[in-house]
């Protein structure tokens, strides 16, 4: 019979074989390819000492193809919880060491326990994907490992903040659980995702094309918009991980965690009276104005590479973490069109479901016109962006910059849509549609029968402009509350989200609606 300092040899020499991982040569191989191991990468997401390991003598029952006497330390998934600049935080990270981190019947199950833990104590998670896909060896209880993932992951939307990191191959159906968490990081030229891989599409298409170009992290952060963040290598992309979370609430229950700052509210931003150029025509950079806003100038810009026309980010006001929806006139003239409104309407239902107050910063003229974004359905996806901020009950707060024209005035959070607090500065232009246009068509007799049809047309410009390209007759309706002065932008939008604080709203109860996907 063992003595009890025997046993706890023995359990103590079982727990260090564990963390070997795959061993010192696979170990080395994944370092040698740039990339840290599943434990490196828990410990630079937790809090120093603070991670508990969660069924680290976890064993698969698989018995073919001479799985029987494999063994796979934790079963290629290495799961538990800890803090998180100070918060409770579940994680899982696949090690791709042991046995390449594929996913079988007990490497989902201890997904699925660490994502119902979380979701029992209410507290985000973030899964480190890098494996090699689905267990062969196990058939079909590999593919339903990924279905009970999926439905957690369903589940847990919009209770808990849900975060993926990419940090090596994620294909096949590996692909489907990030792409529904809330946001999705890749490492540079150590990541990729798709549904098929290169030698498939050869075989299948005659496409030649290398894993890099076909799900590579600049891909999905530019094109696909699949990517949220990229990170040059895992420990820069633990590091921005950690600080996203600094801007949620735990769950959709609390208010997210205020940070102190020693930027005074009532800061001026003397630029800002001479940003917007005299002629309409020309462009500035709208972070300018966003920076000038936020404390301290910090601003955490997901998708900052896709659909550019429009800016979407998270910043802080008075210390309170603030949602940000904003044209980016430098691209497309801030238009909206297919990509940016799925962009915006993806962060406008993250942060009403996680209490975030918005701000909307409006400068577009108008929805993109073109062939194909009437056939790739401009119509569909633009109604996201009604649909979403209807639905949104939290502090919404607008600011009017320069153009607001027609159906995208609406679109950008007009009071209509439900707006607590429209302000508007004096270079605001809100109106059916741009001066030219509407002149061309109000006045199309007399510049037609002018003797100088160019001379008329620039006075009934003017004329238009007058009338309406201002936010005065806005104002005078009370879709505008404030009309201010560029520079107390902050002031402003500070003291209406302080007021807002306490705002309640609710909305029909219903099973849920049917967003026109």
């Amino acid at each position: 019979m063992s003595t009890i300092r025997e046993k706890i040899a023995e359990f103590e020499a079982k727990l260090k074989e564990i963390q070997q991982m795959g061993g010192s040569e696979q170990v080395a191989k994944q370092k040698g390819s740039g990339k840290l191991t599943a434990r490196e990468r828990l410990d630079l997401l937790f809090d120093s000492g603070t991670f508990v390991e969660v069924d680290a003598f976890v064993r698969h029952r698989a018995e073919h193809f001479g799985m029987s006497k494999r063994e796979i330390p934790s079963d290629g998934v290495v799961t538990g919880y800890g803090l998180v600049n100070g918060r409770k935080v579940f994680s899982y990270a696949q090690d791709f060491t042991a046995q390449a981190g594929t996913l079988g019947e007990m490497h989902s199950t201890k997904i699925c326990k660490i994502m119902d833990l979380a979701l029992k104590v209410g507290a985000p998670v973030v899964g480190f994907n890098d494996s090699g896909g689905a267990r062969i060896q196990e058939g079909v209880d590999a593919l339903t490992g990924y279905g009970r993932i999926f439905f957690r992951n369903a589940s847990a939307s919009g209770v808990v903040p849900q975060i993926s990191a990419i940090m090596g191959p994620c294909a096949g159906g590996a692909v489907y659980s990030p792409a529904m968490t809330d946001f999705v990081f890749m490492t540079e030229k150590t990541s990729y995702m798709f549904i098929t891989g290169p030698k498939v599409i050869k075989a299948v298409t005659g496409e030649d094309i290398t894993p890099e170009n076909l799900g590579g992290a600049y891909v999905h952060a530019s094109v696909s918009g699949v990517a949220h963040f990229i990170g040059s290598d895992d420990a820069a992309c633990i590091a921005s991980i950690r600080d996203l979370l600094s801007y949620f609430p735990s769950n959709n229950a609390e208010d997210p965690p205020i940070k102190t700052s020693d930027d005074p509210l009532d800061r001026e931003s003397a630029e800002l009276d001479d940003l917007i150029p005299d002629d309409p025509r020309q462009s500035y950079d709208m972070r300018t104005v966003l920076r000038a806003v936020v404390d301290d100038g910090v601003l955490m810009e997901p998708h900052a590479l896709y659909a550019q026309n429009m800016i979407v980010a998270f910043g802080r006001v008075a210390g309170m973490p603030v949602g940000i929806i904003a044209n980016q006139p430098l691209v497309k003239a801030g238009c909206l069109d297919v990509d940016a409104s799925d962009k915006a309407t993806r962060f406008i239902r993250f942060c009403d479901a996680f209490n975030i107050p918005m701000l909307t910063f409006a400068d577009v003229p108008g929805y993109l016109p073109g062939v194909d974004q009437e056939r790739n359905g401009i119509i569909r996806h633009g109604a996201k962006l009604l649909w979403c901020y209807s639905e949104a009950t939290v502090p919404k707060i607008t600011i009017i910059v320069r153009k607001d024209f027609g159906g995208s005035y609406i679109a950008m959070c007009s009071r209509d849509l439900g707006a607590d607090i429209v302000l508007a500065w004096p270079t605001a232009e809100i109106a059916v549609m741009g001066a030219e246009g509407a002149a061309e068509i109000l006045f199309a007799k007399d510049i037609k029968t002018s003797a100088d049809p160019k001379a008329t047309l620039s006075e009934k410009v003017l004329e238009y402009r007058m009338l309406f390209a201002n936010p005065y007759i806005a104002a005078q309706r009370g879709y505008v509350d404030a009309i201010i002065r560029p520079c107390k932008t902050r002031a402003e939008i500070a003291k209406a989200l302080l007021m807002l604080r306490t705002k309640r709203e609710a909305r029909p109860p219903k099973k849920h609606g049917n967003i026109p996907v």
